[in-house]
């Protein structure tokens, strides 16, 4: 059975730092295109991140130069360090594995149950 289990989401202050993890079972972190989305309220999901099966990134003009995404594939495991959080960070982060697009995923893939983040300024 695939899943994906993140962890690490809580509440800041703005400028503060946290790492969102995402556990997989049932796939493996470095044979998917795994991703991270998340979606404020009154705002549209927005893709955070994504790193590539080679090892590729790709960052939203939002995070990019404050998020870093990384996996560990011995432990299955993905992450995204998010380093001078600003309130407009605030969201519901999702992990994905073959996404499409907001809740959305390939056959091969799957999403995440999601995890709260909260910046206040």
């Amino acid at each position: 059975e695939r899943q994906l289990l993140e962890s690490g989401g809580g509440s800041v202050q703005a400028g503060g730092s946290l790492t969102l993890s995402c556990t997989a079972s049932g796939i493996t972190v470095d044979g998917h295109e795994m991703a991270w989305y998340r979606k404020a309220p009154g705002h549209e999901c927005e893709l955070v991140s994504t790193m590539y099966s080679d090892g590729s990134t790709h960052y939203a003009d939002s995070v990019k130069g404050r998020f870093t995404i990384s996996r560990d594939n011995a432990k299955n495991t993905m992450y995204l360090q998010m380093n001078s959080l600003k309130s407009e960070d605030t969201a519901v982060y999702w992990c994905a594995a073959d996404p499409i697009s907001c809740g959305e995923a390939h056959p091969s893939g799957w999403w995440g149950q999601g995890t709260q983040v909260t910046v206040s300024s």
